[in-house]
C-alpha cells in the first residue's frame, strides 16, 4: 500500500483493514499520534487525510492509500501548523499533554479552512477532542492566538 506521510512517499506491506493509527505508530514509528479510546470518540488519534481531520483509530489503512497523511510530526511544516504550535506554547496549553497532538491537528484543520474562526466555529471544530485535564479555555485561547498570527497584516 502506497501513501504519503508527512511529505514522504511510503509503501507499507500491511493488512488494508489495519487501523491507520497502528500503521503510523508501529510500522512507521510515528508515535506522536496517540491511542485514546479506540472508538473515534476522544480525538487523541486525529491526523489529516488529504487535509481533512480523521480519527486514525477507526480509519482503515486502505482509506489512506494514494493519499496524503499528515501527523503531529509533520504539521509544523505548514504556515498554519507553525502558527498553532507557537500559540500552543505561548498559551502554555498542555497539562498532561496526552490529547494535545489530536487537539493541534483539529485546530490546524479549522484554521486552514477558516483563518478567522468565530467562537462557534472553534467549539464545533474542537468538540470531538476530549481533554481529561480540562485545558479547554487555554485551547480556545491558543486557537484564537494562532488566528491572530495567521491573519496579522492581512
Amino acid at each position: 500500500m502506497k501513501l504519503t506521510v508527512n511529505g514522504k512517499a511510503v509503501t507499507l506491506d500491511a493488512d488494508p483493514e489495519m487501523p491507520l493509527l497502528w500503521a503510523l505508530r508501529e510500522d512507521l514509528q510515528l508515535t506522536g499520534t496517540k491511542f485514546g479510546c479506540g472508538m473515534a470518540l476522544c480525538g487523541a488519534c486525529t491526523v489529516h487525510l488529504d487535509g481533512q481531520p480523521v480519527r486514525a483509530c477507526q480509519t482503515p489503512l486502505s482509506a489512506a492509500a494514494g493519499k496524503r497523511v499528515t501527523t503531529i510530526e509533520g504539521v509544523g511544516n505548514s504556515k498554519v501548523g507553525k502558527a498553532v504550535q507557537a500559540a500552543w506554547v505561548a498559551q502554555d496549553v498542555p497539562q498532561c499533554g496526552y490529547c494535545q497532538s489530536g487537539q493541534i491537528m483539529s485546530a490546524c484543520a479549522l484554521l486552514a479552512r477558516r483563518p478567522k474562526p468565530t467562537d462557534a466555529d472553534i467549539t464545533q471544530a474542537m468538540s470531538g477532542n476530549l481533554c481529561r485535564c480540562g485545558t479547554y479555555n487555554r485551547i480556545r485561547d491558543a486557537v484564537k492566538g494562532a488566528s491572530v498570527i495567521l491573519t496579522a497584516g492581512a
